[in-house]
């Protein structure tokens, strides 16, 4: 296992950032916007583009939205790498952070080239979809959950004071 250092836990960053743009780059240039490929029940690759930001919040909010989420993601990804630097040696914290960085900057690069997010994933039942997502928001949704998990580690306790 890698040493909890601050640059391999940006290189995993960087690891989720590159999955996300090459698989991006392969759906976009291999489907046509709105196609539908099946895989198996309950899932298929489909070309959608995001303008909005989770679920499409403000999707259609006349594309000052663009500037909103780049300049979120720029300033929670400064924080982050903030945070990752002085509490590199807690590996889930900073597992969880580096998911998150690669995710927000791998979504920052797509808003910032073309304006929109490339999403491909989409999971139904039945009659009942999940929104579209791609690798970068399995990243972030992953790297939440950790960090949820890692709030919730029984922290020692301190000694009562004298």
């Amino acid at each position: 296992m890698l040493k909890p250092s601050f640059n391999n836990w940006l290189l995993l960053a960087a690891v989720i950032i590159v999955l996300d743009q090459i698989t991006k780059l392969i759906v976009d240039n291999t489907m046509f916007y709105g196609q539908v490929i099946p895989v198996m029940p309950s899932f298929n690759i489909v070309l959608a583009y995001n303008k909005g930001a989770a679920f499409s919040l403000l999707a259609n909010a006349g594309g000052w939205q663009r500037l909103f989420f780049s300049t979120i993601a720029v300033v929670a990804s400064v924080g982050i790498i903030w945070v990752l630097r002085k509490h590199h040696q807690n590996r889930l914290m900073s597992l969880s952070l580096s998911l998150i960085l690669g995710g927000a900057l791998g979504n920052l690069i797509d808003r910032i080239a073309y304006g929109h997010v490339v999403d491909f994933i989409q999971v139904f039942y039945s009659t009942y979809y999940w929104p579209a997502f791609n690798i970068a928001d399995s990243a972030i949704t992953v790297g939440a959950v950790l960090m949820v998990l890692d709030s919730m580690k029984k922290q020692p306790e301190s000694s009562p004071a004298s």
